[in-house]
């Protein structure tokens, strides 16, 4: 699995702005943007990982989607219940892909180890990705059961080309895959 790194992820940070701006600042806008825009994609993410996640939600967007984050959602309850997990389970259900964003975090949380397992009943395989997310300079441990989904990935011959891989080997271009 060709793995993304957290430095080349940040890169597309603030690439759609005209001005940086501070990872709140950042998330702050996209959650009043994401109020009036169609949402296409769930993204499942860590919590805490907040750069990451603004990372990749700069670089999605690029390709012309709408993204849902759960926590920027005003329709969460302030303390995590079953009522969390029954809307979640509904978001996954309107939102046309899933997308795991899989960082070493990711992999080890509870939660969304649950969110991939819906996303999985619910948009298994033609609707559902892993973009695998490494530390700088480190190996990505993984998890064997992610191979059996298709993953993003960069081509290593033609920088800024992005790509699903189904783990069959076909190939589809990553933006139009977004808007199959």
């Amino acid at each position: 699995m060709s793995i993304i790194s957290k430095s080349r992820l940040s890169e597309y940070r603030n690439s759609t702005r005209y001005y940086s701006k501070t990872i709140t600042e950042s998330l702050k806008e996209f959650k009043a943007e994401s109020r009036y825009s169609k949402v296409t994609i769930f993204l499942s993410h860590k919590h805490d990982e907040t750069e990451e996640l603004d990372s990749a939600i700069s670089f999605l967007k690029r390709f012309g989607v709408e993204v849902y984050v759960d926590w920027l959602d005003d329709g969460m309850p302030i303390t995590t219940s079953g009522i969390t997990a029954n809307r979640i389970k509904q978001k996954i259900k309107e939102n046309r892909k899933f997308i795991f964003l899989a960082t070493e975090g990711a992999i080890s949380s509870k939660w969304c180890n649950w969110e991939l397992g819906h996303g999985d009943a619910e948009k298994y395989i033609e609707h559902i990705a892993v973009l695998p997310v490494k530390n700088n300079y480190s190996d990505f441990s993984g998890a064997e059961y992610l191979q059996i989904y298709p993953y993003i990935y960069e081509s290593d011959s033609t920088p800024n080309s992005f790509y699903v891989k189904y783990p069959n080997g076909d190939l589809k271009g990553l933006g139009t895959w977004l808007k199959s």
